[in-house]
């Protein structure tokens, strides 16, 4: 059996194992650059939102917002910039270059005007990692200059800069050619791609002199913002040419997300629009590139054909370990199941583990706990049921024999009554009598009562009571007898609470009590009291008196014994302290009797409650 386990158990595991390892190779290979990108794009959408939020709140601070797309970059591995409704970078309007002199050409008709022609040039410029492009324009002064555009909604965007090298004068309108020498050229490729592709469109031409150039003292913030990236930049103007003609999706507040590859390299393009107070939309745009991914992603194909071996290895290894761990436990459960079948409850499976295997064993160990636990009981019952029977033995021999002395008395009485022999006693025969028949009657009580105690059966409710309160009713009833007999009752006690049965206790200290009157000479005196001692309370009951003869201590809780048997007790049972002891170990509590200098002190324990207990520091 040992060995089909383990077998099967090697199997399930190393195929389990294999399965998974498969399973990580596919979805690693399929599904993971995927995973990779959907989880990039909800946390850069996640980062947008908290973006906008705070743009909002500093969007007249340039500065501030420079740092924001800065930490944005640092966090996210993202470029982020914000676009006006016509695609322009927020704040890039500031680099412009102003001609005069004008001359425009718009279907080859030319017209002239006086007035300043100022363009943004920032469109113009590849990237500004090469910041003198920007400081060379101030050189060009009175220069001449064409800019070719077209005109959209009433506004004029630049597609192309023809700039001459020389200064020459002013002149009437003469067009200027790229490709030839002395002369400089720009061109925005998006746009003019964009107004080449829609003959809807008509260009426009503007030819002045350079009158200034426009260029903000510090821009050294380009080499840490979005225009320090070219190809980010190039996807900008790519943006703005698809939004002026109209080839961009409605200008809905939302985001969407574009897939494209440059230089083999795949990445992300989000755009979130958000319309401003005066209605016009802006346009947060955001860039990533997944060039990382894809290289792990390469990475990892390459390695996993060498950790491949190793890890097949490793699985067999693990999986025959696991196989005989799992397996040993169940050959223990099965060994002890056989010897449960044998009636053998002493062996136990060893549990090393707490899971299903080791919870089974642990079921296991104490259904043989409790069958043995049962098979106790059942014993126990037996021997209760034997002890039962011999407590109805002892009950009937007992009372048999108790009975008879007061039967012949009262048979005795009535056969004197019946001959009429002393008619004059006949009360005194009467009253003889009725003290038998009521001694009969306290004496099949008590024998019943010891009966109920000593069967095993009887179960004792608890209950919480005050010690001094119960004492104090107890002496009330006795208070007759101790007149009768001229003895005082000396009580220190205290009012503490106590837990046990409430009448139970008390008819123990009935009997102590009547005991101690019984046996404490005239005019002599009773001590009862209670001792707190931590968390349980000793009462005691001490009369003055003869001691009891030191080998007849441990007699006195007999039933039926009666010191000094020379005379029968008029008013006891013998049955008393018999009584008292069942009681007492119902309660589990220790009690006892001892001789002391005044006579003889019979004394018990009660637990006290919680409410009560307070824990006594020993030093």
């Amino acid at each position: 059996m040992k060995n089909r386990i383990v077998v099967k158990w090697f199997l399930l595991i190393s195929s389990l194992c294999l399965f998974i390892l498969f399973g990580i190779f596919v979805g690693q290979t399929l599904f993971f650059e995927q995973y990779y990108a959907k989880n990039k794009e909800e946390r850069l959408s996640e980062a947008i939102e908290a973006f906008t939020k705070t743009y909002w709140h500093n969007e007249e601070n340039e500065t501030k917002l420079q740092e924001l797309e800065q930490t944005f970059y640092r966090e996210n591995n993202a470029w982020i910039t914000v676009l006006d409704h016509n695609g322009y970078i927020k704040g890039t309007k500031d680099y412009t270059i102003e001609l005069n002199g004008i001359f425009e050409l718009e279907d080859e008709l030319v017209t002239y005007s006086d007035d300043n022609f100022v363009i943004p040039i920032v469109y113009l410029e590849n990237s500004f990692e090469v910041s003198q492009q920007l400081d060379g324009l101030k050189d060009y002064e009175n220069h001449q200059m064409e800019i070719r555009g077209v005109e959209i909604q009433e506004e004029f965007f630049p597609y192309e800069i023809i700039l001459s090298k020389d200064e020459v004068e002013p002149t009437p309108f003469t067009r200027l050619e790229s490709g030839i020498e002395g002369i400089i050229y720009w061109r925005n490729d998006a746009l003019k791609a964009q107004f080449d592709d829609n003959e809807a469109y008509t260009q426009k031409g503007v030819y002045g002199t350079i009158a200034a150039v426009n260029i903000p003292e510090d821009y050294s913030h380009f080499y840490v913002t979005a225009l320090s990236n070219s190809l980010f930049f190039e996807r900008i103007k790519a943006f703005q040419a698809d939004l002026l003609f109209n080839n961009n999706p409605a200008n809905d507040n939302g985001t969407s997300i574009q897939d494209y590859e440059q230089n083999g390299i795949q990445y992300k393009l989000l755009t979130h629009s958000e319309t401003t107070s005066n209605g016009d939309t802006l346009y947060f745009l955001t860039m990533t590139s997944l060039q990382p991914i894809d290289e792990a992603a390469e990475m990892m194909q390459e390695y996993f054909i060498y950790i491949l071996v190793a890890v097949i290895f490793l699985i067999l290894l693990v999986s025959l370990y696991f196989s005989k761990k799992i397996a040993s436990p169940l050959l223990n459960i099965n060994h002890t199941a056989k010897q449960m079948a044998n009636l053998d409850f002493k062996e136990r499976i060893p549990i090393k583990s707490s899971d299903e295997i080791g919870q089974l064993s642990e079921s296991i160990n104490i259904l043989s706990e409790k069958l043995q636990m049962h098979i106790e009981k059942l014993q126990q019952d037996i021997e209760k049921e034997k002890q039962l029977e011999k407590t109805r033995k002892e009950f009937i021999a007992g009372v048999s024999h108790e009975l008879k002395t007061p039967l012949s008395i009262i048979k005795s009485c009535m056969s004197i009554l019946q001959d009429g022999v002393a008619i004059e006693k006949s009360d005194h025969y009467f009253q003889a009598m009725n003290n038998e028949v009521n001694r009969m009657d306290r004496l099949i009580v008590d024998m019943l009562e010891l009966a109920k105690f000593e069967s095993g059966t009887y179960k004792v409710k608890m209950d919480v009571f005050n010690i001094k309160d119960s004492i104090h009713s107890v002496c009330n009833q006795l208070s007759i007898k101790a007149r009768d007999k001229q003895l005082h009752i000396n009580l220190k006690l205290k009012p503490i609470d106590v837990v046990g049965n409430t009448h139970q206790i008390e008819q123990v200290m009935t009997n102590f009590l009547t005991n101690a009157i019984r046996h404490t000479p005239v005019e002599r005196m009773i001590f009862i009291s209670t001792e707190d001692e931590g968390n349980r309370v000793k009462i005691s009951v001490e009369n003055e008196g003869h001691p009891i003869d030191t080998d007849q201590l441990g007699n006195i809780w007999d039933r039926f014994y009666q010191e000094k048997k020379t005379q029968r007790s008029k008013e006891g049972t013998g049955l008393g302290l018999a009584i008292t002891k069942n009681i007492l170990k119902l309660h589990a509590v220790e009690y006892g009797v001892m001789n002391t200098d005044k006579g003889v002190c019979f004394y018990f324990y009660l637990p006290k409650s919680e409410s009560s207990y307070q824990p006594i520091n020993v030093r």
